[in-house]
């Protein structure tokens, strides 16, 4: 299926790019979320009287989601978990726990924005992970798992 997008996807393309995706990647996830539309000779013409439009609200986008990391990076976030001898813990901290604690600090970071490469978390340290407020902005934070006393 051939579709242009509304806005930048990671992997797939910028704002205007014309691509052929599948078509159920499209359907259920592209179109529904407003990233992009069928490329037909009419939303061509409608996207390119929008164009300036569309480019002015991803540029806020944008400056937003930079400002909003500049604000997280220095956020110093830790998670109390029950924890053995061993520094492991009973259980796991997950990316939900991680958002929960960023909102006691007064950040709203979206659980699916963290990203945990190895999985969730289960043993007591510090662990750098990556929060990705953007497809051109992903921040880098320490997250600290701590035993409960």
């Amino acid at each position: 299926m051939q579709i242009i997008l509304l806005e930048k996807v990671t992997n797939l393309g910028n704002l205007g790019d014309i691509v052929k995706v599948k078509e159920g990647y499209a359907r259920n996830f592209l179109i529904p979320k407003g990233k992009a539309r069928r490329a037909t000779p009419a939303a061509l013409a409608e996207f390119e009287s929008r164009r300036a439009e569309l480019e002015k609200a991803q540029a806020e986008k944008l400056a937003a989601a930079q400002a909003f990391g500049d604000k997280i990076k220095d956020i110093k976030v830790t998670v109390a978990r029950k924890a053995g001898l061993d520094g492991r813990l009973f259980g796991s901290v997950t990316n939900h726990d991680i958002a929960e604690a960023f909102k006691e600090q007064g950040a709203e970071v979206d659980k699916a924005t963290i990203r945990m490469p190895d999985g969730p978390l289960k043993a007591i340290g510090e662990f750098p992970l990556e929060i990705a407020l953007h497809t051109d902005v992903v921040v880098t934070v320490n997250v600290e798992v701590a035993a409960e006393k």
